[in-house]
């Protein structure tokens, strides 16, 4: 069998070996963070875990189907962000989330609620210090509509075309609330303190929250709208945040806390959203959320661009405003939008995730939040690299038993193999966020004994051809022939596995299938550039060729054997 193509050429495939990991290293050093090492997974670096508890606006317990449809939309969250490592699980009428480090705001982000509705503006003023609340204005009255903002030029287009809005500052100097009557209207009395999860009146007091603030925030009483814009503390949580009533107004706050909005009734659903992705928008050197709605939602933005030409709309995220710029350019066709707000780059990215995947259906408070410890984890980890070691070691001298210094090629494969292993990870951790957890490690050490068992099979081959009573120089490169049918045989059915179990796994599996999936493709890249350019220039060498050095003594041995067993029949006939 003559050799394979590329086999004539061993310097040239080392060459291209050497230069894929000056590549893979020279990213590693000179991109990102320059950061050597990967990241680790919640068992190895810790996490925070984030216990969240439903809220329904009548206080009963949530459906199992309405958690297992919001367990599956954070996970399309945690995939949308590249959040490697990541778990949500149901626990009873609680949904747990667990992220790698120690930023629970990632974990709070990822179960926010995702109302998103259109409203109109129809006024808005700075928060009153201590939330205090006024006298209540005149019954009959009509509620201040806020004013384009200053220096704005009502004919002006929208800068970011077809996007029609830019962020609008505080109302107009000299905007004026309406004369107080002579009577008072007591200001809030101070939250009853929350009771915990457990007490027996813990959703009806929820109930009683959601009810309180939609009597107050969301009434068509122009007095109680006033009273309720003056009296709104934009410092506290918000017992209304994702249960709002779409089909009445809603007095609520800013996200930065800088603005109270009375907000009219919704004239566009978040459900419209057909897309939503964030960028930084160049002419205005600011991040924003790019949206495009569906056929309905089309329609319903061009009403609506038209109907408020020169003043403002509200996005307003689980009863928040995120953005209210002033509509510039009216109506607006195509059903494309952006929300532009103080984002930046991520925070951007993760409202766009959240829009895009849907909205929960229900609404979610922090009950828990904790540090997971990472001391378990490294302690299963230096085990777990021990057996590595232990293992590779066992195989190295195995290598060098058997087949004398062709083990160290074997194990100077394995190292160089090792080597792209690393930074690859390194790299994936810093581009996809990919993190190593113990799982991981697993993978990549059975990896490595796949590469191992491609060495033994190159090597059995090399002794077939030489028991035929071939070279060594020439057995090498047949041997060669013939086992990289077998290798890739062999390879092809891991890497399948890999690729099945990665799709219908879950967790820390997953993380074993990927590590596993990488090093099996390696091993072939390895078993091409490395291991079989070093066997052809060890079997052009007389040294390699001994057989004290190559261990292949015996089997030359029985080669002649075998060859002279076929030559005394002829003499004796002769």
């Amino acid at each position: 069998m003559p050799p394979s193509q590329g086999s004539a050429h061993p310097f040239r495939l080392l060459g291209v070996y050497a230069a894929l990991l000056a590549v893979i290293y020279a990213l590693v050093f000179f991109t990102g963070d320059k950061s050597p090492t990967p990241k680790l997974g919640i068992d190895l670096q810790g996490g925070t875990r984030v216990t969240l508890t439903a809220r329904t606006p009548d206080g009963s317990n949530p459906s199992q189907d309405s958690l297992k449809k919001a367990q599956e939309i954070i996970e399309n969250r945690v995939n949308g962000l590249g959040v490697s490592g990541s778990e949500v699980v149901i626990d009873g009428s609680n949904i747990v989330i667990t992220v790698p480090g120690d930023d629970s705001q990632q974990a709070r982000a990822l179960a926010t609620t995702a109302k998103l509705y259109i409203r109109p503006v129809l006024a808005a003023t700075p928060p009153q210090a201590g939330g205090a609340a006024p006298e209540a204005p005149p019954t009959g009255g009509t509620a201040p509509q806020a004013p384009p903002a200053d220096g704005q030029d009502p004919q002006a287009p929208a800068t970011d075309a077809p996007a029609p809005a830019t962020d609008a500052p505080a109302p107009a100097d000299g905007e004026t609330t309406p004369a107080p009557q002579s009577r008072v209207f007591p200001a809030q009395a101070p939250p009853t303190p929350t009771p915990s999860p457990g007490s027996p009146t813990f959703q009806e007091q929820q109930a009683k929250e959601i009810a309180d603030a939609k009597a107050l925030r969301q009434s068509t009483d122009q007095a109680v709208q006033q009273v309720a814009m003056a009296s709104m503390d934009c410092t506290v949580p918000d017992p209304l945040a994702g249960n709002d009533d779409p089909a009445l107004p809603l007095v609520t706050c800013s996200q930065d806390g800088t603005e109270v909005f009375l907000l009219g009734p919704s004239r566009i659903d978040g459900q419209e959203i057909a897309d939503a992705t964030s960028g930084l928008n160049p002419q205005q050197a600011r991040h924003e959320v790019n949206l495009e709605f569906k056929g309905s939602g089309s329609d319903a933005w061009a009403d609506l661009t038209g109907e408020y030409l020169n003043q403002r709309v509200a996005f307003v995220l689980d009863s928040e405003v995120v953005s209210a710029p002033v509509v510039q350019q009216g109506p607006q066709l195509g059903g494309r939008t952006s929300i532009s707000g103080s984002f930046n780059a991520d925070s951007a990215a993760e409202l766009a995730n959240t829009l895009k995947y849907g909205s929960l259906p229900l609404s979610f408070q922090t009950s828990e939040a904790e540090t997971v410890s990472a001391t378990l984890g490294l302690s299963s980890l230096k085990a777990g690299l021990l057996a590595g070691a232990v293992g590779l070691i066992a195989v190295l001298m195995y290598c060098l038993l058997v087949y004398r210094l062709l083990g160290f090629l074997a194990g100077f494969s394995l190292v160089v193999a090792g080597f792209a292993v690393y930074g690859i990870i390194v790299l994936l951790g810093r581009w996809m966020s990919f993190t190593l957890d113990l799982a991981g490690i697993a993978g990549l050490i059975i990896g490595i004994g796949l590469t191992a068992d491609s060495f033994v099979v190159f090597f059995e081959r090399i002794k077939d051809e030489m028991r035929e009573g071939r070279s060594f120089r020439s057995a090498v490169p047949r041997g060669w022939g013939r086992a990289q049918r077998t290798n890739l045989s062999g390879k092809t059915v891991s890497l399948i596995a890999s690729v099945v179990l990665y799709l219908l796994a879950a967790g820390q599996v997953k993380g074993f299938a990927f590590t596993l999936g990488i090093t099996t493709v390696l091993d072939v890249i390895v078993l091409y550039l490395v291991t079989a350019p070093l066997m052809m220039l060890a079997a052009r060498s007389p040294f390699w060729a001994k057989p004290s050095v190559n261990g292949l003594g015996v089997v030359q041995q029985i080669a002649r054997e075998r060859g002279a067993g076929q030559v005394r029949p002829k003499e004796m006939s002769r």
